[in-house]
């Protein structure tokens, strides 16, 4: 018995740095209110990527950009969530695999633990997210409807930084322009807007839910080699537009940091109420 209790205390001593690491760069993990939440690696997925049912529970534009291969898209926010859930699994009898944009991002965990709080089983968060998935396997990955995915394409985030613009340099420099020079674009949905752009008479909008509006403005920018100012909700967003302005060979744009609440943010301050 002294040697069973001996080893067990070797080997708890020896996993204790594991489990440590496997926890590191995944916050979503250590949060007491995730904790039942079953995740599975990125390697072991993909070795059995055939036994599960693939979920992407981020946005349909964000979707639409990059995704594992015969991912289906049920986002998190939606109100028929575990309905939608619960069809697939009725469908394909498989376990599901949740995912979104990885390590510090919550949703694929939000979707298990409402998936296991409706009482449907064999549920998991793969946390290591999507980015992750595109550069260890372009195979199984797709970006903007084309695969492999080539990791070169992937847009870094110094990239994406290289064109962010605090909310005050961005309203000066998108209303000092000469109008037939600049196009200010808000791109947030009809929710966020709620019928109030920040720039009245100068701006347009198309939100991403109408990409043909939006594409027919990045079109016309391009060809009067107009400078875009383009804003959304709260600064995420743009980087899955930024996918867009890519393929269509547009280079100079311009977002605003953390947007609409960034520019709320920064008048708040300026009124001595932060």
């Amino acid at each position: 018995m002294r040697h069973l209790t001996t080893f067990f205390l070797i080997a708890l001593t020896l996993l204790a740095p594991l489990t440590a690491q496997a926890a590191e760069g995944f916050p979503g993990r250590q949060l007491e209110k995730y904790k039942k939440v079953p995740v599975i690696e990125l390697e072991d997925l993909y070795q059995r990527l055939n036994a599960f049912s693939i979920v992407d529970v981020r946005s349909p534009f964000e979707y639409a950009t990059l995704r594992i291969k015969g991912a289906v898209n049920i986002p998190v926010t939606a109100d028929n969530f575990e309905r939608a859930v619960e069809d697939l699994r009725s469908q394909t009898g498989k376990p599901i695999a949740f995912y979104c944009n990885g390590h510090t991002c919550m949703k694929s965990y939000k979707a298990a633990k409402r998936a296991m709080a409706a009482g449907i089983n064999e549920v998991y968060a793969y946390d290591a997210g999507i980015f992750d998935w595109a550069r260890a396997h372009p195979e199984e990955g797709e970006l903007l409807g084309k695969s492999p995915v080539d990791p070169k394409h992937l847009i870094s985030k110094k990239t994406f930084k290289a064109h962010l613009l605090d909310p005050d340099t961005f309203s000066d420099k998108a209303t000092a322009a000469a109008p037939k020079s600049r196009m200010i674009i808000d791109i947030r949905d009809t929710f966020q807007r709620a019928g109030v752009g920040f720039y009245p008479g100068l701006e347009r909008w198309a939100s991403l839910e109408n990409m043909k509006k939006l594409r027919k403005y990045l079109k016309k920018a391009k060809a009067q080699k107009r400078t875009l100012y383009i804003y959304d909700n709260v600064g995420k967003q743009v980087r899955w537009l930024q996918y867009e302005l890519q393929a269509q060979g547009l280079k100079d744009y311009w977002f605003m940091e953390k947007g609409a609440k960034g520019y709320y943010d920064m008048l708040g301050e300026q009124a001595g109420l932060r």
